[in-house]
């Protein structure tokens, strides 16, 4: 629904003005103003006020789950603006009904619905606004949604996996701090206390532990500080592309969790390259979308060189070979697609294998994260407790 501020007159010819909410186009609210004796003389539609929801956040299965509606309607037959008007109005997230009556009010005064949608590219991804491109182009808008959908799902389930999965090492480490930080800030000055009364001897690792206490029981504000710092240091030099640069390739080469990041960024590429291709965008334009939704500079590299291999008649298989970032099952399905002109296809299906594959991987890694971790906890936990009875058993023993 509309804003419109109007000038009408009555039957006597007294003219007036107002503002009238919730009105679909002109002629319903000439309608209106007919029913209560007046004639519409001049309307203007005015602007909805989006800044109230704008801090509002709309998560990628809302998106998900619009696709999937927009895709059923427009298959259906219903005009792409009474699509938008039924999302619109079905939206339980203020935030988002916000954006979809947006996207339908620029829709409606003549912009594409890509370039409707690229106005809030913070909520729809550079993958969904590439493949409602390819819809509008080819024709194929509802095919295209419904792809879109798919695989903002699969997305979303991917990443409550992995949040699943390191849920509890995080919680772990968390009680591990507040364990270490309830011992250094509590226990540790009751001992402190008790040896400078009896002066018993303290012995380095004793005195390292009180030091330790003293800085965090008066000193917190510092540390805090120091935390919140880091912080916003950190958050600035990801702002820096040659730190970012730097940080991707370490991402894909790290020890432990190279090897899953680097599955995980072919996922992400190879998945948005294969469902782009099979609604016929070019190899080239597929490989430009698939970089921006890897978000990874040594990706981009890879991408501008594969770029030029192709242009000069190399296959996608043999190009994807010379990088390590893909795994094996990736190139071979690559290799056979091409071999049978089912490129797309097999890719989607290199990519399902792909997913199981990480699966596996986080598994394993939980196997040996979770007690490493636990294990670290106890004898973390064990050394400040050793430290803080040393000075007693030395106490006892001079007694004897």
């Amino acid at each position: 629904m509309a804003v419109y501020s109007y000038v009408a007159k009555d039957e006597k010819g007294t003219m007036l003005t107002g503002t009238y909410t919730d009105v679909e186009n002109a002629s319903v609210l000439r309608n209106e103003l007919e029913k209560i004796g007046y004639v519409l003389v001049k309307a203007r539609r005015g602007k909805h006020d989006f800044k109230k929801n704008k801090g509002r956040k709309v998560k990628q299965s809302e998106v998900a789950t619009l696709a999937y509606k927009f895709a059923g309607m427009y298959s259906a037959g219903l005009p792409i603006l009474r699509c938008l008007e039924t999302l619109e109005q079905q939206a339980d997230n203020p935030a988002f009904k916000s954006i979809l009556m947006e996207v339908k009010e620029d829709v409606g005064t003549g912009l594409s619905l890509k370039a409707a949608f690229t106005k809030h590219k913070g909520i729809f991804s550079d993958f969904f606004l590439g493949m409602v491109e390819a819809g509008e182009i080819g024709g194929k808008l509802g095919d295209t949604l419904t792809m879109s959908a798919s695989y903002l799902e699969k997305q979303v389930a991917l990443k409550q996996k992995i949040k699943a999965a390191f849920t509890y090492p995080a919680m772990v480490t968390i009680m591990c701090l507040v364990v270490v930080t309830f011992l250094l800030a509590f226990v540790i000055p009751v001992f402190s206390k008790l040896y400078a009364q009896v002066k018993a001897p303290m012995p380095g690792p004793t005195l390292i532990l009180i030091a330790v206490s003293v800085f965090v029981r008066h000193w917190w504000w510092a540390i805090i500080i120091f935390a919140g710092v880091s912080i916003l240091v950190f958050k600035k030099l990801f702002q820096n592309s040659i730190f970012r640069a730097k940080w991707d390739n370490f991402k894909l080469n790290m020890p432990v969790f190279g090897r899953l990041n680097k599955m995980l960024v072919a996922s992400h590429y190879i998945r948005t390259f294969a469902m782009l291709s099979s609604v016929g965008v070019s190899v080239i334009k597929s490989l430009e979308m698939a970089n921006m939704v890897a978000h990874n500079h040594k990706v981009s590299e890879i991408t501008a060189q594969m770029h030029k291999e192709i242009q000069a008649g190399t296959p996608l298989s043999a190009s994807l070979k010379k990088y390590d970032v893909f795994p094996p099952v990736i190139i071979q399905m690559a290799s056979s697609g091409e071999e049978v002109g089912m490129l797309p296809e097999m890719l989607g299906k290199g990519v399902e294998i792909l997913d199981k594959d990480i699966e596996r991987l986080i598994n394993s890694l939980l196997v040996k994260l979770e007690p490493i971790l636990t294990l670290t906890m106890g004898l973390i936990v064990a050394l400040i407790l050793m430290g803080a009875y040393l000075p007693m058993f030395d106490y006892m023993g001079h007694l004897k």
